[in-house]
């Protein structure tokens, strides 16, 4: 009953204030929700008059829509406000690349800021993952690692093996230098700038790794219908560590990442044609749990999930078992007015 609710209208001036002050602070406690009937403007109001100003100056702003993997199926729809239940859904896979792309792109804007480094990617990375096997899985052809090495110096070794392995093209292109561009950096300065990036690189490879050696424990969560939320949260552990990377290296006039993704809710719906992940809704549910818990646990980057669905509003509260799980939930997520 409570999805009938009529759409209380807020001015656009209004609206513009409560989403410009959220993602002015750095780090933040909650994500936010902006809701409203869909066709109303929701997404040129962020594309048209937000995103503009918060990529300029030390304001990054990475942007999802998940619904343009839908969108060449709409056919002769008349406009954004046809319902996406009319249309074949788009794969988890592709859902999964388009969000690690963005956030990906973000770390390494980052790096070549000098505000995510080899050592803070570490500490985080060790904080919530065993690292030693996977380590030693990467060293096994590069060198001969001793059984007793800490975490730490294993994660040494491998650095330089990776660093060997990253082209001047591809730490050029995270560093924003062109091919035929000279790079201005000193020897030091640009030692320390492919550290990073081959620490980065070696963090997606382990993660990945990691993955693949759950994937049949997955296979068997879904063919029995079990439930471990630790296996769940694995198949979100890249972009969610990707953030905490970000939300790290938050730093108010220097570097202040964001991040908005639209039609949240068409992940809920995403298909899947493997047996070594885990469902849409699963998957998204573990990505906004791990947003929350990131926000109240320790600050997260500003994070806007923008959606049509009533769902976020008035039920979603009762899964995540916490009232007040988005930010301004009754003032953000209401009509807005054209």
């Amino acid at each position: 009953m409570a999805a009938k609710k009529p759409w209380r209208i807020i001015p656009r001036p209004l609206l513009e204030t409560i989403l410009n002050n959220h993602a002015q602070h750095h780090r933040v406690p909650q994500p936010l929700l902006l809701h409203g009937p869909r066709g109303v403007g929701k997404t040129t109001l962020i594309l048209q008059r937000l995103l503009p100003d918060w990529n300029k100056g030390p304001h990054l702003t990475g942007y999802v829509d998940f619904a343009e993997l839908m969108k060449g199926n709409l056919g002769t729809s008349p406009g954004p406000w046809a319902s996406w239940s009319t249309c074949p859904q788009p794969r988890l896979s592709d859902c999964r690349k388009i969000l690690e792309h963005c956030v990906e792109s973000m770390v390494e804007k980052g790096v070549s800021a000098g505000t995510i480094t080899s050592q803070q990617i570490f500490t985080t990375l060790n904080k919530w993952h065993g690292l030693t096997a996977a380590l030693r899985h990467v060293l096994q052809s590069k060198s001969r690692a001793s059984d007793r090495a800490s975490p730490a110096a294993l994660w040494e070794r491998a650095v330089f093996a990776m660093s060997r392995e990253c082209t001047t093209a591809e730490v050029g292109r995270i560093l924003g230098f062109g091919e035929n561009e000279k790079n201005g950096l000193s020897f030091e300065e640009a030692s320390y700038m492919k550290e990073s990036v081959a620490a980065l690189k070696l963090a997606k490879k382990i993660i990945a790794l990691q993955q693949g050696w759950r994937a049949n424990a997955i296979t068997h969560m879904n063919r029995t219908g079990l439930f471990s939320r630790t296996l769940t949260h694995s198949c979100t552990d890249w972009p969610c560590l990707l953030l905490e990377f970000l939300s790290q290296a938050a730093e108010i006039d220097h570097f202040q990442p964001k991040l908005v993704i639209n039609n949240i809710e068409v992940l809920k719906h995403a298909t899947v044609n493997s047996e070594s992940t885990v469902s849409g809704p699963l998957y998204h549910d573990s990505l906004i749990w791990r947003i929350i818990a990131l926000g109240a646990n320790e600050r997260c980057l500003p994070v806007i999930l923008v959606t049509s669905d009533s769902y976020y509003s008035y039920e979603a509260f009762l899964e995540f078992g916490y009232m007040e799980i988005f930010i301004s939930r009754e003032v953000s997520v209401e009509g807005l007015l054209g």
